[in-house]
């Protein structure tokens, strides 16, 4: 099967987007607050989230850079697959979680939908 290349680079972008999206974390609680719904009461937890906003923003430009190197596509998907993957079975585990998080579980099983026709395109017969 092969997989038009517009196709693969569209859902890196889509992809690569939906991680940057975060990136406004790194700005303060304020906008933590406004993505996540909770409050930030100790400085630990904003150092810590906007340090998540921050790797998000690597993952999300590694996607971006990928739409456009084919050379960047394995890591990119490996990496990202890796991130929204294991932050869904981690929500899923714990369980309980607000309205906030559902939007970001949401967010990562599209992204990981996106990510689809380039891990077709990888897998495909014709790329060995």
């Amino acid at each position: 099967m092969v997989i038009p290349a517009k196709l693969v680079a569209t859902g890196l972008v889509l992809a690569g987007i939906i991680n940057l999206l975060p990136v406004v974390g790194m700005a303060g609680a304020a906008w933590l607050r406004s993505l996540y719904g909770l409050e930030i009461r100790s400085v630990d937890l904003e150092i810590l989230l906007r340090h998540r906003a921050l790797l998000f923003g690597i993952v999300g430009a590694l996607l971006l850079a990928a739409a456009l190197r084919p050379g960047l596509r394995d890591v990119a998907m490996l990496v990202a697959g890796a991130s929204m993957a294991s932050f869904i079975v981690i929500a899923l585990l714990v369980g309980g979680y607000g309205p906030a998080i559902r939007k970001v579980v949401i967010a990562d099983i599209i992204g990981l939908l996106a990510l689809v026709p380039a891990i077709v395109a990888r897998l495909a017969p014709s790329h060995r």
